[in-house]
């Protein structure tokens, strides 16, 4: 499929011949929600588990006698009514580290793009190359693509720097190299605008 090429100033660029591969496909919810949440997971750390009475390291002295002391029976001061035992019933590890077929997430990462060019939320730009770190005038160039309220940047294999600054201060905006996208990030703005960089990056990422 063809699409427009645009410059940031939303001047005509020439077109782009995309994948349909990749770019073509028939998005299904399923698939991309089981990569979704296989991302998110694999962001939890690992949740700690409470030291209960058999992990403290304290005496396994007999804390008195059984009989005559005139106090309660104990065995040892890891109890958990003693300062310093062991906890009752404390959490357990969770280690939160779920696996996913890599064809499935790369079919996932597929479906995201080909989504954006189904419901038109994808914008192909020739390059983000800015001579000068200006918000405000990359701002106006936003304004011009109309890019909605939040949108994905992605370029190839290193962003603009003077881009990556100036668009640090623009809320809903996300910049970030092509080895770096992801399904996620994708359905979690409004629009994804790829340079040329970034489509040869991407193609070239599933091919290899």
């Amino acid at each position: 499929m063809k699409l427009k090429v645009k410059t940031l100033d939303a001047k005509a660029k020439g077109d782009i011949d995309l994948k349909d591969e990749i770019f073509g496909l028939d998005p299904r919810a399923d698939i991309m929600h089981r990569v979704v949440t296989w991302q998110l997971e694999k962001r939890r750390a690992t949740a700690r588990a409470t030291r209960e009475r058999s992990d403290v390291n304290r005496t396994g002295k007999k804390y008195g006698k059984q009989k005559g002391g005139g106090t309660a029976r104990h065995g040892d001061r890891r109890a958990p009514i003693f300062i310093g035992g062991g906890k009752a019933h404390g959490a357990r590890r969770r280690d939160f580290d779920p696996s996913l077929n890599k064809k499935v997430r790369a079919l996932g990462l597929k479906m995201a793009l080909s989504s954006k060019v189904k419901n038109e939320t994808l914008v192909i730009v020739e390059n983000i190359d800015l001579k000068e770190m200006k918000t405000k005038a990359l701002k106006g160039h936003f304004d011009k693509l109309g890019l909605g309220k939040s949108a994905l940047v992605i370029d190839g294999e290193a962003v603009n720097d003077n881009f990556r600054k100036a668009s640090a201060n623009i809320i809903g905006i996300d910049v970030m190299p092509a080895m770096g996208a992801n399904v996620y990030d994708i359905l979690n703005h409004e629009t994804l605008v790829l340079t040329r960089a970034a489509v040869e990056q991407l193609e070239a990422r599933f091919n290899g």
